[in-house]
């Protein structure tokens, strides 16, 4: 498909921003700014990616023309060149494709990681702590950061409940597909016989929500301090530092006690509850539109099965697109970009022939 049309327009858009940008009092409106600058950058990536993709096609045609120069030399190095410059190609049309879709406003926020125990007991407490593991490394290669808010250990070194802030450039359009139920399958270290269970865990991917979001009224929120439970080490245990955080309307309630401070506990507690309200929102948008559009990576409900972790056969597969990696020893290291960029553009083909662009 011809995308030219559509790049001119999207240049046009672009002009204009970097004037708007430039003008006194651009930021005097912190939300607003902040959406155009966001904007802006999408528009930027977007005519970097295809200027370089005009200047691989150009690239290509010169090649195929040296295919047909008779010269032995040139020859071969146009043989060599060009299924190079095809690969670039493909690479850089997936990424003009995406970037023209219509902006998704919560891409590229920061976003809050729920990982919970489900079935499996013990066992899965402790996957859901490989799965922390798994998170927190394949974060590291991206050069993100990631904040513990909120934790809730098991007696056997695992957790029942993890709730952590990962930050950086689009964390939530890549950490999205993460959301459903996990499934391992494997010999537990408590296992004498050597069978094979079946655990679960949870995990919900939620954007992290600003304040500009949800303006949550003092007479809607009830906040209770106490003392703190659990692990977390004598100092926590002595202080009422835990912080209880309740919205009215809604009945959704956060706990925050892994921290000493009381203050921090509480900032931590409204972040997350600012997330699920949130993520509630947007539970209810969807499901307005849920008959028109069911695509291929699921609803990303916290009910639906999209993984398993298989480790006698040191396999792991996406139910949502049929891929199978047998390379789960190196999954679980955070290795994991092969099955999200798998995700990313099964979700792309889609939204991009919903939008018939495609």
């Amino acid at each position: 498909m011809d995308y030219s049309s559509i790049i001119t327009t999207k240049r046009t858009r672009f002009n204009l921003l970097e004037e708007l940008m430039g003008q006194p009092g651009f930021f005097d409106e912190p939300k607003k700014s902040r959406e155009l600058t966001q904007e802006h950058r999408q528009l930027s990536n977007l005519l970097r990616d295809w200027d370089e993709y005009q200047r691989q096609l150009n690239e290509l045609s010169e090649s195929q023309e040296m295919l047909k120069s008779g010269d032995d030399e040139l020859t071969a190095m146009a043989a060599a060149e060009i299924p190079l410059i095809e690969k670039k190609l493909v690479v850089l049309e997936n990424a003009v494709q995406f970037s023209i879709l219509p902006p998704d406003p919560l891409e590229g926020r920061d976003a809050l990681v729920e990982i919970r125990a489900g079935t499996g007991g013990d066992e899965a407490s402790l996957f859901a702590a490989d799965l922390v593991r798994m998170y927190t490394r394949f974060a590291e290669t991206r050069g993100w950061k990631t904040e513990m808010l909120e934790s809730s250990p098991s007696d056997v070194g695992g957790f029942k409940e993890v709730v952590m802030k990962v930050a950086g450039e689009d964390v939530f359009r890549v950490l999205k597909y993460e959301s459903g139920v996990h499934r391992v399958q494997r010999v537990p270290a408590t296992e004498a016989q050597g069978r094979i269970h079946t655990s679960a865990a949870t995990v919900a991917v939620l954007p992290e929500a600003e304040e500009v979001d949800f303006e949550l009224k003092t007479d809607e929120v009830r906040i209770e301090v106490c003392r703190s439970s659990g692990a977390g080490g004598q100092g926590v245990n002595t202080t009422d530092s835990a912080v209880q955080v309740m919205h009215i309307p809604t009945g959704t309630i956060v706990r925050c006690q892994d921290g000493r401070s009381q203050i921090k506990n509480k900032e931590k507690a409204l972040t997350i509850l600012r997330s699920r309200l949130l993520e509630r929102k947007q539970q209810e948008e969807a499901a307005k539109y849920s008959a028109h559009r069911r695509n291929l990576i699921g609803s990303g409900g916290r009910e639906e099965k999209i993984r398993t972790y298989n480790y006698p056969q040191n396999r792991v597969t996406d139910h949502r697109i049929e891929m199978t990696l047998y390379s789960l020893d190196m999954f679980m290291e955070g290795r994991v970009d092969q099955m999200v960029d798998a995700l990313l553009t099964s979700d792309m083909q889609e939204r991009l022939a919903e939008a018939g662009l495609k």
